[in-house]
């Protein structure tokens, strides 16, 4: 791959649209623009797994507008990529035949194995946790993927039917949540981990945990926690990136999360207002995690998916796992 390429992605995701448009070096990423827009393609797809016509032509409308703004910069490429909402959805055919007539672009829809291993590749980019373990972990609106590498290469992956979205739908919350429902929410996370994580991940965790496992959050939940953590009214990557949280600071911004209103969340400091309902699955789900799987300490990654997508297969860490 020849250094210094333009190039752009758009993440077709569960709750939002997402637009990287970055220059390539080697394997390292240089981010030029990034934007988000909340489409909700997954609202009220976990009853039937039929994605709403309007959040799909929200969807369509949202990725013509970012592959305007990405050929602005002249890239060599755009590639456009979906993920859990679509790949589960009986009618992808229409989102995916929407997106190509609005865009003009065809549309991959990735494994959730792909996704696992790219959100990996993104946050461990540029040498970091090359020297210690990680367990990279990136929290979607409907899919939660867990990953787990040592010496700088990926050694095994997973994604879980587990996201913010789909875990708000499962379960009852009013406004604002009762006690109650944060309990039984909870509940039934502990529940999810205990058969479908920690069979996979606890043995595997344990040889390591003595070697101080860098656990490692990349995704919107995680910036999220950071910036209301920090007060950050805008988002700021230098601040962002490596941002130590412990459990009990997770704990305590759930619990706060889980005790106020949409309209009074939506009001806290650094919390981006359109953001505000989904962050109790996000939290939560974090929250569990760290707590089931014994992780004291998360550390926020502003980089994933979208920066592995860039690289077309140049990842290091993905080119040399373990057997």
């Amino acid at each position: 791959m020849q250094p210094g390429k333009t190039r752009a992605v758009i993440d077709v995701g569960t709750n939002s649209i997402k637009l990287l448009v970055g220059v390539v070096e080697g394997a390292n990423v240089t981010p030029l623009v990034e934007q988000s827009e909340q489409t909700r393609l997954g609202r009220g797809f976990y009853t039937d797994h039929m994605l709403r016509p309007d959040a799909i032509a929200a969807t369509a409308q949202a990725v013509a507008g970012f592959a305007e703004i990405a050929r602005s910069y002249a890239p060599e490429s755009v590639h456009v990529i979906a993920t859990s909402a679509a790949r589960d959805a009986i009618n992808k055919g229409d989102l995916l035949l929407a997106i190509e007539q609005a865009s003009g672009l065809p549309v991959e829809i990735i494994s959730g194995e792909q996704e696992a291993a790219w959100a990996y590749c993104g946050a461990t980019m540029g040498g970091r946790f090359d020297k210690a373990p990680a367990l990279v972990v990136d929290i979607g609106g409907g899919s939660t993927e867990l990953n787990l590498g040592n010496d700088g290469s990926l050694r095994f992956s997973k994604s879980f039917p587990l996201g913010t979205v789909r875990l708000l739908e499962m379960c009852e919350v009013s406004d604002p949540p009762t006690a109650e429902q944060e309990q039984g929410c909870q509940a039934r996370l502990r529940e999810f981990i205990q058969e479908k994580v920690q069979p996979l991940f606890a043995e595997k965790l344990a040889g390591f945990l003595s070697s101080n496992i860098a656990f490692v959050v990349t995704g919107g939940t995680a910036t999220i926690l950071g910036r209301v953590h920090l007060g950050l009214k805008s988002y700021e990557r230098d601040r962002l990136d490596g941002l130590e949280l412990d459990v009990s600071t997770i704990r305590a911004l759930n619990h706060r999360f889980w005790t106020m209103s949409l309209a009074e969340r939506k009001e806290i400091p650094g919390m981006p207002g359109k953001r505000a309902d989904v962050i109790l699955g996000g939290s939560a789900i974090l929250l569990a995690l760290m707590e089931m799987l014994q992780l004291p300490t998360a550390i926020v990654s502003t980089r994933g998916l979208r920066f592995a997508a860039l690289l077309d297969g140049g990842c290091a860490a993905l080119k040399n796992p373990a057997a």
